[in-house]
């Protein structure tokens, strides 16, 4: 096998980035969206995955949520901090 150059480097790696696992939303078995769209606000194991060290909550792109159900994320976390089981900020 020939040595490659940079060019094809660069292209093998455009190429395995572009492949990348599809995302799927975790609250949704089967790809169907199950009726009412609740995510519990007490579950603070699971919205601890969905917020990042800084206490922002992760973008659709990052997480693989679907819509309706990024916009009950945002809700549950809004909640779980009201009542002080999320902080808003980190505590670094």
């Amino acid at each position: 096998m020939a040595s490659m150059t940079k060019a094809d480097i660069r292209k093998i790696r455009k190429k395995r980035a572009r492949l990348k696992r599809k995302m799927t939303c975790r609250f949704c078995p089967d790809g169907q969206i199950p009726r009412p769209v609740y995510v519990d606000y007490k579950d603070t194991k699971t919205l601890k995955q969905l917020v990042d060290r800084e206490g922002r909550i992760l973008p659709r792109r990052r997480t693989g949520t679907s819509a309706i159900y990024q916009r009950a994320v945002r809700k549950a976390i809004l909640r779980a901090r009201f009542i002080g089981l999320l902080p808003y900020v980190s505590d670094e």
